[in-house]
């Protein structure tokens, strides 16, 4: 029985929960052969409090549901979109940590990792069977701003290419580097040392976007994860035509 382990990072996400846990509710993998962690930090909305009934409630259905809380001190100036240039450096770096702190935490005995963002509006009841399916190690579906629309997670990318300039032809092409909005990745592969850098990585590698649109000498978090992923000689994956909407 191949088992799962939904993971995912949260941050003054209040306003999410409520959506993220109905579309946890749709999916139609088996219940008993998903665990889900989560990773609480940095929230001043009160997060950390408004998971725990949730998650409470999650875990009589799932295999398992825990919750850990992780403060890493990096916060947004108010009123700036979390994308704000001078601030993706640091943002980046924080999420890759975080990513990284619930991996080591949550992964037990599970075949599969999904990451899943928290703030998704929409993705299909059947995601975790369209992914197995694939039987490829790491994989990242299509996440838009609508359905049928452009590309929202920009982090996915084949020679700089988003993948709305790949949809209509193959469902699976290849990429250099994935987003983490949804990403599949074989556990194993996380056990054999994939992770996020939370620091400019791949400076050989030439994957590496030049110029970089931050200025650095290599690629870190998700993107990061692609090109380690390429040193280990694992080659990452997008579903185009498999579309998971964000909000």
């Amino acid at each position: 029985m191949t088992k799962v382990l939904i993971l995912t990072p949260v941050k003054d996400a209040v306003s999410h929960l409520e959506r993220y846990f109905e579309n946890l509710s749709r999916l139609t993998y088996p219940a008993e052969l998903i665990s889900l962690g989560l990773l609480e930090g940095d929230s001043v909305d009160g997060t950390a409090d408004a998971l725990r009934p949730y998650v409470q409630a999650v875990g009589q259905r799932l295999r398992r549901a825990d919750l850990w809380r992780r403060d890493f001190g990096f916060r947004m100036p108010p009123g700036l979109p979390r994308w704000t240039h001078g601030f993706q450096l640091p943002r980046r770096k924080v999420l890759a940590r975080a990513r990284n702190h619930l991996l080591f935490r949550a992964l037990d005995d599970e075949d599969w990792v999904l990451w899943l963002d928290v703030d998704l509006a929409s993705y299909p009841a059947d995601l975790i069977e369209q992914l197995l399916a694939t039987d490829r190690e790491i994989v990242h579906p299509h996440c838009v701003v609508s359905p049928g629309g452009r590309t929202f997670d920009l982090n996915a990318w084949r020679a700089g290419i988003a993948m709305d300039q790949m949809r209509g032809g193959e469902d699976l092409v290849r990429l250099d580097a994935v987003g983490g909005t949804a990403l599949w990745v074989k556990a194993d592969v996380h056990r054999d040392g994939l992770i996020f850098p939370p620091f400019p990585y791949g400076a050989a590698n030439l994957a590496v976007r030049r110029p970089h649109p931050l200025g650095l000498a290599g690629e870190l978090e998700t993107e990061g994860l692609g090109l380690m992923a390429q040193d280990m000689g694992k080659q990452c994956w997008g579903m185009p035509n498999l579309e998971i909407v964000h909000e």
